[in-house]
């Protein structure tokens, strides 16, 4: 995202919880794409926690990608909501 920058490192600890939010964000792209449900996203930038209410819009190996090609690195997110 503009302005941000994102350190090297994962934020989940465990397997499971990694395996939790790939779960999470193929559903949320899934919700996104077909009936243009938002979510909350909570990731960690250098700055810290910080959350977005968007739209997924297609995720790939490494990152997701959001309105105007905007994109978060999976390994910085802590979690998504649907809204």
């Amino acid at each position: 995202m503009v302005g941000l920058r994102f350190p090297e490192w994962e934020v989940l600890q465990t397997e499971s919880k990694r395996k939790e939010r790939a779960e999470a964000l193929h559903r949320a792209t899934h919700l996104g794409n077909l009936e243009k449900q938002k979510v909350h996203i909570y990731f960690e930038d250098e700055g810290g926690i910080k959350k977005v209410h968007t739209t997924i819009w297609a995720i790939t190996e490494r990152k997701i990608i959001l309105k105007a090609g905007l994109s978060i690195p999976i390994h910085r997110i802590h979690s998504v909501e649907l809204v």
